[in-house]
């Protein structure tokens, strides 16, 4: 098997949530623990952070792991989803493991694989902690891929969990209030290991509080740290929140006898990008027009990254936009701008919601503009359309961001 093949298998097992949905999600941990057990338990050999939450996971988890680098630490860092190779998905100090790697790992074990029908994202976490072992990093951080409590990841015991805030997306298998899924969420939390939770929410902070005080695990809220003063070069206004919980985070493990100086923290959160290659956060593809892209596609990642293109100086918005099919677009919808020249596009997988009909709905909440065949087409007719004061942005999903990078 060479590379292609073994990410085709991999694709076609039991489902991948992200390209097919509901099917893939799985209600326990028996997989994920007869795997550790077959691979002679790999996460055992090193230490981790774990970082859950709606929004900021993905960027929260690089800045931890940039941090940490700049501390001469060697780090892992398992995130989802990827945006150009699956890859990225298991970087070792920034760097992508390489495709032997991975077609190692599933030829050496696709028996057991078969035999267990584990899924796409189970097969993933046990190539993740088997990297991380055989390459002895000092520390790992490992993101969540949905929810917390039953999530393939959580069979790790940290050194710290992380839980940034609670919104609403994927509610079809976390629960329709924010409590229920701030349940789900609390999960990762551990028996007397410390917790961080990054914002303050009335509604759902008795639920981290009920399960940290059960677990013996002592809460550290990190919105109440006065941390304004460091700077990174994720540039979204909602970075804040993230920065306030990446503070807090190595606070509690230097009480664990980890190292990390004043400067470190600096340097780690300035060169966030550089140190991890993390993409799609309000990343700036273009000038004059300026062309922006942004991963957020719930509706609480949505409001700030909205929030924020109102801020920005242009004569004319264009919206190159497209969803996946199970989003509550009746949520969604409002929060986007009616002055906008909107082009419709489908993300080229299987859940990618129809342009066409994408657009009918738009069209209720008075979001005007052209159905395209592909997010390509409808990049490029945004290009030829604006004026060089003119600002495009390109999101609603982590993969319309993803063919356009």
């Amino acid at each position: 098997m060479n590379y292609t093949n073994t990410l085709n298998w991999m694709f076609s097992q039991l489902p991948m949530f992200q390209r097919q949905g509901a099917a893939a999600f799985k209600k326990d941990l028996t997989n994920s623990l007869a795997l550790s057990k077959h691979l002679n338990y790999p996460e055992s050999t090193f230490k981790t952070i774990h970082v859950a939450g709606t929004n900021g996971k993905g960027s929260t988890s690089h800045m931890l792991a940039s941090v940490l680098q700049e501390a001469g630490y060697k780090v892992g860092l398992y995130t989802s989803p990827h945006l150009k190779d699956f890859r990225e998905r298991i970087k070792i100090n920034g760097k992508i493991i390489k495709k032997s790697e991975v077609v190692d790992f599933i030829k050496n074990n696709k028996f057991f694989f078969e035999a267990h029908q584990l899924s796409f994202f189970e097969m993933t976490v046990g190539l993740a902690f088997d990297c991380f072992a055989k390459h002895k990093v000092n520390i790992a951080i490992i993101e969540v891929g949905l929810g917390g409590r039953l999530d393939s990841t959580n069979i790790i015991t940290p050194e710290v969990s992380v839980i940034t805030n609670i919104g609403y997306d994927h509610t079809q298998f976390l629960g329709e209030t924010l409590p229920e899924i701030a349940f789900e969420k609390a999960g990762i939390i551990k028996s007397k290991v410390p917790v961080v939770i990054g914002e303050y929410q009335k509604e759902v902070f008795p639920v981290f509080e009920k399960t940290a005080k059960e677990k013996e695990s002592p809460l550290f809220l990190a919105a109440s740290n006065d941390s304004n003063t460091y700077l990174s070069d994720l540039k979204g206004v909602y970075q804040v929140h993230n920065i306030k919980t990446v503070v807090q985070t190595i606070a509690v493990l230097k009480t664990k006898g980890f190292v990390i100086s004043e400067k470190n923290i600096q340097n780690g959160l300035k060169k966030v990008v550089q140190n991890t290659g993390l993409l799609g956060r309000w990343q700036v593809l273009n000038e004059q027009p300026k062309v922006i892209c942004d991963t957020a596609h719930n509706k609480e990642g949505l409001q700030y990254v909205l929030k924020q293109l109102q801020e920005e100086e242009f004569d004319q918005l264009h919206m190159v936009i497209g969803v996946v099919n199970d989003k509550d677009l009746k949520t969604l919808l409002p929060l986007f701008p009616k002055n906008a020249i909107y082009y419709f596009c489908r993300p080229n997988i299987p859940r990618g919601l129809d342009a066409l009909e994408f657009q009918q709905q738009c069209v209720k909440f008075q979001l005007m503009g052209e159905a395209y065949s592909s997010v390509e087409a409808a990049y490029k007719s945004a290009l030829n359309i604006a004026g060089k004061n003119d600002l495009i942005f390109i999101g609603g999903s982590t993969f319309v961001v993803a063919e356009v990078l």
